[in-house]
């Protein structure tokens, strides 16, 4: 126990004190980006994922050097290798996304300047290969409870199929909804917590996992909360969304895994009924509050809640956050 919460703490203290040297680097880069919801439009470095990521291999790195050292030999090291290597590969692609977005910026018939980065339909693909290192190593158990089912044994089907799918899916589902500050590390922070503690009441290897990167977003946040000084961009969406995937797969957490990303597989069936099309963020209004960006329609949880009142930026990101602080707070009432 005390080398996990000595890990957790080299994950914040890593991020929290990089963040101020990257802002300065990206800014002086000119990897930066638009702070949409205000009225002078700020550009604000981005790609904060980066950071986090760092944070995350500093602290995962020191659990197993502790383990190991302490215990001789650490069981699982392969396995927390592979997420390693898993979510800095795709973090990578969120970066190269974030690049990309730079020179796209477009104008919406609905007056919202989107910056677009690489084709909808490429990013599942290119998000794929992340997946690669949790097959190798044959993470997970094949065996699965499936509701209404029971026991399912998924045999070669599981690393050649399921992994890719849910690394894949889970990545993409998390970097559908955000684009408010401090909304995607809120959210982040609460769900990762949820799953550490239920990895480390279970003694699951997850518990390192979720937890040091609960700390690394916790570095992070002070940064990115509103009014953000430091934009997470795709790299940290994309980074929480395979923690989160090769978490639950290498800890066999896939159920409660499942039920606490309900808020983003939600979030993936409102997005595809605009074909994916549609933003999550809102019209900035002279009193500083948000429109919804497609009336009553609906194509976000941002927008059913930006249709049920007038809310500013804020106010958006707290309810979206305690949106998956009820989903954590059922998930450990057994109600799933």
């Amino acid at each position: 126990m005390l080398v996990l919460l000595f890990s957790m703490l080299v994950s914040f203290a890593t991020t929290f004190l990089i963040v101020p040297y990257f802002m300065q680097f990206f800014r002086a880069g000119g990897i930066i980006g638009m702070d949409l919801h205000k009225k002078n439009k700020p550009k604000l470095p981005t790609s904060g994922g980066t950071c986090v990521a760092l944070g995350v291999l500093a602290g995962l790195l020191t659990y197993i050097g502790f383990t190991t050292f302490l215990n001789g030999v650490l069981a699982d090291i392969t396995n927390l290798l592979a997420v390693i290597s898993s979510i800095l590969i795709i973090m990578f692609v969120g970066f190269l996304d974030d690049l990309n977005v730079k020179a796209r910026a477009v104008i919406t018939k609905e007056g919202l300047n989107i910056r677009i980065g690489f084709p909808q339909w490429a990013k599942p693909l290119l998000t794929l290969p992340a997946a690669v290192p949790l097959m190798v190593v044959n993470a997970g158990e094949t065996m699965m409870s499936i509701p209404f089912i029971g026991m399912v044994n998924f045999g070669i089907l599981y690393p050649l199929l399921l992994i890719p799918i849910g690394v894949m899916f889970i990545s993409n589902a998390v970097n559908l909804l955000g684009g408010f500050n401090g909304s995607e590390s809120g959210m982040g922070m609460v769900y990762l917590f949820g799953l550490g503690i239920f990895a480390l009441i279970n003694g699951s290897i997850g518990a390192a996992i979720f937890l040091t990167a609960f700390a690394a977003v916790a570095g992070f946040i002070k940064y990115n909360w509103y009014p953000a000084k430091f934009l997470p961009g795709d790299s940290l969406t994309y980074l929480l969304g395979a923690i989160v995937a090769s978490g639950v797969i290498v800890g066999n957490m896939e159920k409660i895994g499942i039920f606490i990303m309900i808020p983003f597989i939600l979030e993936f069936f409102l997005k595809l009924r605009s074909k994916f099309k549609a933003s999550c963020l809102g019209k900035l209004r002279d009193d500083g509050k948000l429109d919804p960006p497609y009336g009553k329609n609906v194509y976000s949880w941002t927008h059913l809640i930006m249709n049920a009142g007038k809310f500013t930026e804020k106010q958006v990101t707290i309810i979206l956050i305690l949106i998956q602080i009820i989903f954590i707070i059922i998930a450990f009432l057994g109600i799933i």
